[in-house]
């Protein structure tokens, strides 16, 4: 697998956190770029070959669910792994229905995160 293919954008508008996931996949040897916005996201996924992207539910602009039709018209093949803190019956309900690789609701193991991107990269 070459350094484009383990590229991987982490969106979320929560800076601690977007520190944490990138710390934790750069130890995994993934090549991390971070977003805080949709919108800085677009730019570096426009003329990007990222494969992957982590997005999380709470956007500044929008639900990240609402995102996943934007970011998919960039990139069809784009692997999206959605993440929220707080699940609800209903959230998972209008994630489930997008187009995403992965659902990940954050208070579970980083292992679980850390599969759904190797099954990410090798499917």
């Amino acid at each position: 697998m070459t350094e484009t293919e383990k590229q991987i954008l982490i969106v979320d508008p929560n800076h601690d956190e977007r520190l944490v996931m990138a710390s934790f996949l750069r130890s995994e040897d993934y090549a991390v770029d971070t977003s805080g916005s949709l919108a800085e996201a677009i730019k570096k996924l426009s003329g990007s070959s990222i494969p992957c992207v982590i997005l999380d539910v709470d956007l500044p602009e929008m639900k990240g669910y609402e995102a996943v039709s934007v970011l998919k018209n960039i990139n069809p093949s784009l692997k999206i792994i959605m993440t929220t803190k707080k699940n609800s019956r209903e959230l998972e309900a209008k994630v489930r229905e997008q187009d995403i690789f992965f659902y990940f609701i954050k208070s579970f193991s980083k292992d679980e995160l850390k599969l759904a991107i190797h099954n990410a990269f090798n499917k």
